[in-house]
């Protein structure tokens, strides 16, 4: 497991710069308030075969993700105000199910909502 995976803070994320969230052992994808990707790290675009200039400014839950497009993810933006939360969640679009941890994280003082991807200690 990975404790920055856990530990890591909303306010932290917002602040980093793109070298700095490129160096993450882990996926991190920040959305707009209207789900557009604004942020697609290093990790992500190898782990899901997706260079970041085909994903930002893309609708996440729409043409992105739309395996998340569920009440698990996507739905949990929506209707919560502040989101910190591990999911244990099985990515399969194109790709095989593959097991990951999802880390939802939302605050009423960020603009940027963040989705975090672990894919390795999945369980």
């Amino acid at each position: 497991m990975n404790e920055e995976f856990e530990a890591v803070r909303i306010g932290e994320l917002a602040g980093l710069d793109a070298a700095r969230l490129d160096e993450m052992q882990f996926g991190v994808i920040g959305l707009s308030p209207d789900a557009l990707v604004t942020v697609y790290n290093a990790t992500e675009s190898k782990n899901a075969g997706l260079r970041a200039q085909r994903v930002l400014g893309k609708h996440f839950f729409e043409e992105v993700a739309p395996c998340m497009n569920n009440f698990m993810v996507a739905q949990r933006f929506e209707d919560e105000e502040v989101l910190d939360d591990i999911v244990p969640y099985v990515l399969t679009l194109r790709m095989r199910p593959t097991p990951v941890r999802l880390r939802l994280l939302k605050a009423p003082d960020c603009a940027t909502r963040f989705v975090l991807i672990e894919r390795k200690a999945a369980h």
